[in-house]
């Protein structure tokens, strides 16, 4: 208790040193010993009090978020196709045994009468070409000669057959031909054929938020302390 009325006295001396601009050393003991001698009252300053508050502002967020989604791509896989192609000509073996079948008087029908009628044929031919070869030698017989008994002598004779086992054929009169066959292989190759169709990936977003609000709003509290308002025939301290 006893330190606040120091204080307040040092307070109104202080404020009766400004009044009476009490700067020097010798008015300032002078004022303390006045304010010391005399009871001193409670000299309290005005006061003009300001107690502010800011406002403040509260912000919540809410991120974003992206989700994707890759679908795998679609393939179509066609594999290789391969075909084979094969080509075959069978070997021919011809065997041939007219000729002998002939040597020995076995031939069938239509060959045995074309071959007599080849061999006749031949024999009219030969006679013809004999009978005018003679004729042409008996219209010359001026030229001297025996035209007669030549003839005569070629004509009587029996012609020479060849002699020969009936049953045996001739040498080489079986005949052999043969055609090889042939073998061709193809391959047809088809290449393999690859297809991919991508997908397009799937995005999904939700949007952020923001919400801002106010927290405490500001607020300026202004108070008034030791000030007296003096009228005419009031005073009135606030």
């Amino acid at each position: 208790m006893k330190e606040l009325q120091l204080h307040r006295i040092v307070e109104a001396l202080a404020y009766y040193c400004l009044l009476n601009f009490c700067f020097f050393e010798e008015n300032f003991f002078s004022a303390l010993k006045l304010l010391l001698s005399v009871e001193v009252r409670e000299m309290l300053l005005p006061q003009i009090r300001m107690e502010s508050q800011m406002a403040k502002i509260a912000i919540n967020t809410t991120p974003g978020k992206q989700s994707i989604k890759q679908p795998k791509a679609d393939i179509d896989l066609e594999p290789a196709k391969v075909a084979m192609e094969i080509n075959r000509t069978p070997g021919k073996l011809t065997i041939d045994q007219t000729k002998a079948w002939e040597d020995r008087n076995l031939a069938d029908t239509f060959r045995f009468i074309e071959k007599q009628t080849e061999e006749a044929k031949k024999a009219w031919l030969e006679g013809i070409a004999r009978r005018a070869e003679q004729g042409d030698e008996l219209m010359k017989i001026e030229n001297g000669g025996s035209p007669l008994a030549d003839q005569a002598k070629e004509n009587s004779e029996s012609p020479m057959y060849e002699v020969n086992v009936g049953w045996i054929p001739s040498l080489f009169s079986v005949k052999f031909d043969y055609e090889p066959g042939n073998l061709d292989i193809n391959w047809h190759l088809k290449k393999a054929e690859f297809r991919a169709i991508p997908n397009k990936p799937v995005i999904h977003y939700d949007r952020g938020r923001v919400d801002i609000k106010i927290a405490q709003y500001q607020k300026l509290k202004i108070d008034f302390a030791n000030l007296t308002f003096k009228g005419p025939n009031f005073e009135m301290n606030i």
